[in-house]
C-alpha cells in the first residue's frame, strides 16, 4: 500500500512537471516578396558575362538593373525552371555577390524563408543597381553538372543573373553580351552580332532569355536539317564532328517526320545545341526554339553502338510542340519563383517519350528493329518492378521534387519518374484504341495534329487541362476518355499497362539471348543487366548498382551496397556469372556468390534455376499491325 501510494505520487509529480514545461509559439511567416504582375518593368536590364576562364570554370558577371524609385526592392535568383520539373536553380554556385548604386555599396539581405530572394533598399537618387557576381561551374561530377571545360561551355542565363520580383518575366526587357575565349564559336536560338570574341545578343525579355541558352566551343560544325532547323554541334575534338551523309540525312528525316506529325511549327528557327563530350556534363533539356543535347563521345564515329543515345534529339525536338508550346496549365508559371505543379507530366513527358521513339523509327535514325527492342526494355522494366502495387503513376509526377533526381536504393519499389515510360505505354494504348474504334481510319497522329498543330508560327504558350486532352480525343473518336485516362494514371495493384502493344500486334517475351539494342545499352551504361533473371544490375568492378525488389537477388539479401568478388569459387567476371546462371538450369545447386560490403565478406547462395532472360517483342499473328503502321515513315 505504501509502495502504491509512492508510485501514484511519482506519477502526479511527473504530470505536474510535464504541464509546467515551456511551450513556445511559432514566429509568423510573412511573405514580403511581391507577387508577379503582368505589367511592363520600367527599364531594360543589361547583362555582361566574361566566360573566358575555362581553366577554373568561373563565369564573371556584371549586371545593371534600372530602378525608378527609392526604397525596398527584391531581386530573385531563378529557382523553378521549365523542363526541370522541380526547384533546380543552382543557387549554391552563385558567389561574390556585390550590389552598388552610383558607385556606392548597397547592402543586401537574403530572405529568411525564400533563400533565392535578396532584399535591398534602393538609395534616393539612384537610377540603377549595379551587380557583380560569379557563377562557379562544377569542376568534377560530384559537384553537379560540369558546364565549362577547356574546350566547351554550356551557358544557362538563369544561373548567372538576378531579376526583379513583382513582374511576369515576359515583361522584363533585357540585353546581354558574352565574351568567349578567342577563336571560339557560340550558338543559341537568340540572334547575336559578333565583334571578335564578344557576342551581343538581341534585346528580348527575361523569359525568352532563360529559354535561349548558349553552347560555345573550340571545335564546331553546323549541320543544316531544314531551312529552319540546324544542329550546332560541338565536341572535345574535331574528329568527333565527322558525320556521314547518311547520318545527317537521318536527322533531316527526323525533322521532316516531326513536321508531318504535328503540322504547325512553333519557332522561327530551331537549334539543336549538341555537344559530344566526355568532359562537359551530359544533358537533355527542352527549350522553345532550341534544345540542350549532350551525349558521350562516339555519337557519329561509333554509330553502331550509339543507338541508345539517338532517341535524345527526336525527344527534345518533340518538346517544342509538347511541353513548350502546349503545356499543362498547372505547370506554367509567370516567373521562376512560383512553384510548378506537374500533374500532367504523363502528357508532357509521357507523350513526348512516345513520339521520340516513333520519330526515330520513322526517320531511320534508329532502325525499326532497334526501336522494337528498346520498347521491350521499357516494357520489361515496368513489368518486373512491383512498385505499381502501392504508388500510382500520377504520384510519380511529384518525384522530381521529392527525390531531386538523386539516386535511389530501391527504385523498383520506390518508383522514380515513371510518367515518362509508363506514360508511353498509356499513349500506345490510346493509339491502339483509336485504331480499333475507327477501324484503322484514325490514330494518335490525328490527335497530335489537332492538339499541337495549331497557331502556326506562334512560339508563346497555350496551356491545357485534362479536359482539353479529353475533348480532343473525343473529337476524333467519342469514348469515355476521361474515365480511361484517370483510371490508368491513378490505379494501383494492376500490372503494367502493356495492352496497347498487344492490341497493336506485339507482346513482351523473354529469351536467353539479348537483342543487339540490349547489348548496346549495356555497353553505353557500362553494366551487366541481369534484372530479368537474378534481379540485379552490376556495374564496374562487380559493384551492384540495382536490385529488383522481391527478386531472387533481393530474397538472398543483396543490396546496392554490395559488390560481387567471386562466383561458385571463381573470381567474378560478367561472363562467369552468366555461365553459372546457365549451368544452374540443369542443377539443383544454388549459385554461390562471394560478396563484399565494406570490410565484411559474405557467402550468398541464390537458389535460381530459370536461366538467362532478356526481353524482346514478339509479333502476334501475321500481316501489318498497328505498331508496324505507327513506326512507318509518312
Amino acid at each position: 500500500m505504501i509502495r502504491l501510494l509512492s508510485l501514484t505520487a511519482m506519477l502526479l509529480a511527473s504530470t505536474a512537471a510535464l504541464a509546467e514545461n515551456s511551450r513556445p509559439q511559432p514566429v509568423p511567416i510573412v511573405d514580403t516578396i511581391p507577387a508577379a504582375r503582368d505589367i511592363p518593368y520600367p527599364g531594360t536590364i543589361t547583362l555582361a558575362i566574361d566566360a573566358t576562364d575555362t581553366k577554373q570554370g568561373i563565369f564573371r558577371v556584371k549586371q545593371r538593373i534600372p530602378v525608378d524609385k527609392a526604397g525596398p526592392m527584391v531581386l530573385l535568383f531563378p529557382q523553378w525552371l521549365p523542363g526541370n520539373h522541380r526547384p533546380s536553380g543552382q543557387l549554391e554556385k552563385l558567389a561574390g555577390l556585390k550590389i552598388s548604386a552610383g558607385g556606392q555599396p548597397v547592402a543586401w539581405t537574403r530572405d529568411p524563408v525564400d533563400m533565392f530572394a535578396f532584399h535591398v533598399d534602393v538609395p534616393a537618387g539612384a537610377d540603377a543597381l549595379d551587380i557583380d557576381l560569379q557563377f562557379l561551374s562544377a569542376t568534377a561530377g560530384n559537384q553537379g553538372r560540369v558546364v565549362m571545360t577547356p574546350n566547351l561551355i554550356s551557358l544557362q542565363w538563369n544561373s548567372m543573373s538576378l531579376y526583379p520580383a513583382g513582374y511576369f518575366t515576359r515583361q522584363i526587357p533585357i540585353e546581354a553580351n558574352v565574351t568567349y575565349p578567342a577563336g571560339w564559336t557560340a550558338a543559341s536560338a537568340l540572334k547575336a552580332t559578333v565583334a571578335g570574341s564578344v557576342y551581343r545578343y538581341e534585346k528580348t525579355n527575361y523569359e525568352v532569355l532563360v529559354d535561349s541558352p548558349v553552347v560555345a566551343g573550340r571545335y564546331y560544325k553546323k549541320f543544316d536539317l531544314s531551312p529552319r532547323v540546324v544542329i550546332d554541334a560541338f565536341a572535345d575534338a574535331p574528329a568527333q564532328l565527322v558525320a556521314s551523309e547518311a547520318q545527317v540525312q537521318a536527322h533531316r528525316n527526323m525533322v521532316d517526320q516531326a513536321v508531318k506529325v504535328f503540322g504547325a511549327q512553333h519557332y522561327d528557327s530551331y537549334h539543336f545545341l549538341f555537344t559530344i563530350s566526355d568532359e562537359l556534363g551530359g544533358i537533355g533539356l527542352e527549350h522553345h526554339r532550341s534544345s540542350e543535347d549532350g551525349v558521350k563521345l562516339g555519337y557519329f564515329t561509333d554509330w553502331e553502338n550509339s543507338t541508345p543515345s539517338r532517341d535524345l534529339l527526336p525527344h527534345e525536338f518533340a518538346h517544342s510542340w509538347n511541353g513548350k508550346f502546349r503545356r499543362g496549365a498547372d505547370l506554367w508559371t509567370p516567373d521562376f519563383r512560383m512553384p510548378m505543379r506537374g500533374s500532367l507530366l504523363w502528357v508532357y513527358e509521357g507523350q513526348t517519350q512516345f513520339w521520340g521513339h516513333v520519330l526515330q523509327a520513322r526517320a531511320g535514325l534508329v532502325s525499326k528493329q532497334d526501336t522494337l527492342d528498346s520498347y521491350a526494355l521499357i516494357l520489361a522494366g515496368l513489368d518486373t518492378a512491383p512498385a505499381r502495387q502501392w504508388r500510382a503513376l500520377v504520384d510519380t509526377t511529384n518525384d522530381p521534387t521529392i527525390a531531386a533526381r538523386r539516386p535511389k536504393g530501391w527504385t523498383s519499389w520506390q518508383r522514380a519518374e515513371d510518367y515518362y515510360n509508363e506514360g508511353l505505354l498509356i499513349w500506345m494504348e490510346v493509339d491502339s484504341m483509336l485504331r480499333q474504334q475507327t477501324r484503322g481510319k484514325k490514330s494518335i497522329d490525328d490527335f497530335a495534329r489537332a492538339f499541337f498543330g495549331i497557331n502556326d508560327g506562334d512560339w508563346g504558350e497555350v496551356t491545357y487541362t485534362l479536359d482539353d486532352v479529353v475533348a480532343t480525343l473525343n473529337a476524333i473518336s467519342p469514348y469515355d476518355w476521361k474515365g480511361f485516362l484517370t483510371r490508368r494514371t491513378t490505379e494501383t495493384g494492376a500490372p503494367a499497362p502493356t495492352a496497347g502493344f498487344a492490341a497493336n500486334g506485339y507482346k513482351l517475351i523473354y529469351t536467353e539471348t539479348p537483342t543487339s539494342y540490349f547489348k548496346a545499352n549495356e555497353k553505353d551504361r557500362k553494366n551487366t543487366d541481369l534484372s530479368y533473371s537474378l534481379g540485379l544490375v552490376i556495374g564496374k568492378d562487380g559493384q551492384i548498382t540495382s536490385v529488383i525488389w522481391d527478386s531472387m537477388a533481393f530474397k538472398a539479401g543483396l543490396s546496392v551496397s554490395d559488390s560481387i568478388t567471386a562466383v561458385n569459387g571463381l573470381t567474378y567476371s560478367p561472363e562467369k556469372l552468366k555461365e553459372a546462371i546457365t549451368a544452374a538450369k540443369t542443377s539443383d545447386a544454388p549459385i554461390i556468390l562471394l560478396t563484399k560490403n565494406g570490410d565484411r565478406i559474405s557467402e550468398t547462395p541464390i537458389d535460381y534455376h530459370g536461366g538467362l532472360r532478356y526481353p524482346r517483342l514478339e509479333k502476334i499473328g501475321t500481316g501489318e499491325g498497328g505498331l508496324d503502321r505507327l513506326l512507318a515513315a509518312k
